[in-house]
């Protein structure tokens, strides 16, 4: 046990000489500190669980454990702890403040900051082992860990009779959405993500378990909805569900369809003319992108509405009206998101991939100011033939669910919003020809689409934001001196500093 302790004490000490200020010391080489992050995560003094795994470079559990869905502005890291028990993940974050050790919690591996580029040689806190799903059908709920995605639930829940708010891709964290607010397809009937909401289980930065709920720590409970990367790393999370048979038994109705861009703009006028503010029960998600088949640009567009066939052809009658070749089916809840779009999910959940995204919230629909964008991603298509597998997504949802929730109850600042603009673009990782011109083209997308966004200033979703947006435009604000106040409250010494991270004070 002396050992031990002796071991713990000296491998402290040197991480702190080498690695606690690399300003001042110039001299401490980036191997020197793999070296004793290494040393202080094998020390046997850890007591790490059976079922914690620790890695480094080159092991075979490594690559997973830091994976990311986007390597843009990517972290880098020296090792990885994949918790097996919630008192490891506790263990992570005391040593992480005791030996100031940079880290990052992983869920999903989807999350997207260029703030995420400033953690370099630091700790991957991987939570993919945290993958339960355990549904409650007498309280109608579900709980899950977070390295469940949204793939992990969609079929459990169908089958129990069940339903919940979902993104429009399956590859994401749920509680990772959740805790940035979490937006989708049942905004307008459900709300957001973090709306349906009951309890979590968070890890602060004191390292101490709790669980946080509208009675229990009611002030972080504000915080987490919204700012949840901010304050702690979750262990689990209770959401309330819906049942299938409330909404036509789990039902319904896709319409698919692509449009040349002679016709795109006679169809964003049918859009901004019939469906602005949507119904609460229809979504639409629109992709502007390159056919590579016939060399043109093109409108991909996936309709859902969550009611009767009957009712749905009545809701898009003017969509209908257009002539285009369409795809319909009724299809039950849990497949949209695998069959909707032609099957563009695994496309996009592809990892690794250097996306680059500029987005902004939209509280109206603009049919000029959506051609604007696609005039501009074409030209950018017609002329960096590298960057073709890029797009715009406008995403077009109903509000009013989450409109009926009061501002004051969460730190979510955008309950107006319905709908979301981004300009995503993919090259490859060494055509730096490519990502020079999608840094200058995306830019000028999202300054060129801002004035049509309804918004006195360009707003953005703190999921979808790039990370170089005033902090205001993300937050909001109004939220931000509560935020701030909160941020000094529970993460005093700014452990969790990576994922578009809060000042401790504001103004």
């Amino acid at each position: 046990m002396v050992k031990a302790k002796f071991s713990t004490w000296a491998s402290a000490l040197c991480f702190l000489s080498l690695c606690g200020d690399a300003a001042a010391h110039p001299a401490a080489t980036a191997a020197a500190c793999k070296a004793d992050l290494k040393g202080l995560l094998t020390d046997p003094a850890r007591h790490w669980a059976v079922n914690t795994t620790v890695s480094f470079p080159g092991d075979a559990t490594f690559a997973n454990a830091t994976e990311r869905w986007s390597i843009f502005s990517a972290p880098t890291y020296s090792a990885a702890v994949s918790p097996g028990t919630e008192a490891d993940v506790s263990k992570v974050i005391n040593l992480a403040r005791t030996y100031g050790i940079p880290f990052m919690a992983r869920s999903g591996g989807h999350g997207y900051a260029a703030s995420f580029g400033k953690l370099q040689n630091g700790l991957s806190l991987d939570m993919s082992k945290f993958n339960t799903v355990k549904i409650d059908s007498a309280a109608k709920t579900l709980t899950v860990g977070p390295g469940a995605r949204y793939r992990d639930i969609l079929d459990p829940l169908y089958n129990a009779g069940f339903y919940v708010q979902t993104g429009s891709c399956s590859c994401p964290s749920v509680i990772g959405v959740a805790i940035g607010g979490g937006v989708g397809r049942l905004m307008g009937e459900l709300g957001l993500t973090a709306d349906a909401l009951q309890s979590v289980r968070l890890v602060g930065a004191d390292g101490v378990a709790k669980t946080v709920s509208a009675t229990s720590y009611p002030d972080l409970w504000w915080a987490i909805r919204g700012a949840g990367a901010n304050f702690g790393v979750i262990t689990s999370a209770t959401f309330k569900v819906q049942t299938l048979a409330s909404n036509n038994n789990g039902n319904v109705f896709m319409l698919d369809f692509y449009l040349p861009k002679e016709k795109s703009l006679d169809y964003f006028k049918v859009i901004e003319k019939h469906y602005s503010p949507m119904p609460a029960n229809l979504a639409a998600v629109l992709v502007l992108n390159w056919n590579s088949t016939l060399n043109v640009s093109q409108v991909g567009s996936d309709w859902i509405f969550f009611g009767t066939e009957a009712d749905a052809r009545k809701a898009l009658a003017p969509i209908l009206a257009l002539g285009a070749q369409y795809i319909s089916a009724t299809i039950p809840w849990n497949k949209i998101i695998a069959i909707s779009g032609a099957g563009y999910d695994p496309e996009n959940c592809l990892p690794n991939k250097p996306r680059n995204s500029f987005s902004l919230n939209q509280k109206v629909y603009s049919a000029v100011g959506w051609q604007q964008g696609f005039e501009t991603i074409t030209d950018f298509f017609e002329k960096n033939p590298g960057g073709r597998a890029s797009q715009i997504m406008l995403e077009l949802f109903g509000n009013q669910a989450t409109a009926a929730v009061p501002a004051s109850e969460t730190c979510w600042p955008w309950r107006d919003v319905r709908g979301f603009f981004q300009a995503q673009f993919v090259y490859d990782a060494t055509d730096s020809a490519t990502q020079q011109a999608a840094n200058t083209y995306g830019a000028k997308i999202r300054s060129q689409y801002a004035p049509y966004t309804g918004y006195s200033k360009p707003t953005v979703f703190v999921n979808y934001a790039r990370g170089d947006e005033p902090i205001e435009n993300v937050f909001g604000a109004d939220k931000l001196p509560r935020l701030a106040q909160l941020k000094h409250k529970y993460d005093p010494s700014n452990l969790f500093a990576y994922g578009h991270p809060l000042p401790q004070s504001y103004p």
